[in-house]
């Protein structure tokens, strides 16, 4: 699949770290380090902007490593990027941890998924089908 990208950063385009990757990284575009403190976030510029074909969209989400290692992660995680988007790719990044972190110009701060997806009409009705696990929910099945 080709998308139309322009990058107005300094940084090469994003790309799958190996080649069975779902995610491509994405950097940080910054004139200036940004600090986040402990439970600080910021919308943070990558200088890519992308257009999507029609029925797909890209899902920001966090890098593991930094999550794990930092504890910092994409707020709203996945961040959706429709496709009549055209604007800057910013991602909002925060600081779970209680020590600042520093983010860099050209860190790897996220990782791009461009998935398809459905439109939906709904059908209104008075009644769903049964299933076996009907409306249980948030644990119903207990422990194992």
């Amino acid at each position: 699949m080709q998308i139309r990208i322009i990058n107005r950063s300094r940084h090469k385009l994003p790309e799958f770290a190996t080649s069975l990757s779902a995610g491509m990284d994405i950097r940080a575009n910054l004139d200036s380090p940004i600090v986040l403190h402990p439970m600080e976030r910021s919308l943070v510029p990558t200088g890519l902007y992308i257009s999507l074909p029609a029925g797909f969209e890209a899902q920001i989400r966090p890098r593991s490593g930094l999550a794990l290692k930092k504890g910092i992660t994409v707020l709203n995680a996945p961040g959706t990027i429709d496709a009549d988007y055209r604007g800057e790719i910013g991602v909002i990044l925060i600081n779970l941890s209680n020590e600042d972190f520093t983010i860099d110009d050209g860190e790897r701060i996220a990782q791009m998924i461009v998935t398809r997806h459905e439109r939906v009409e709904w059908e209104p009705v008075e009644f769903l089908d049964d299933t076996e696990r009907g409306s249980g929910g948030f644990g119903h099945s207990g422990k194992n």
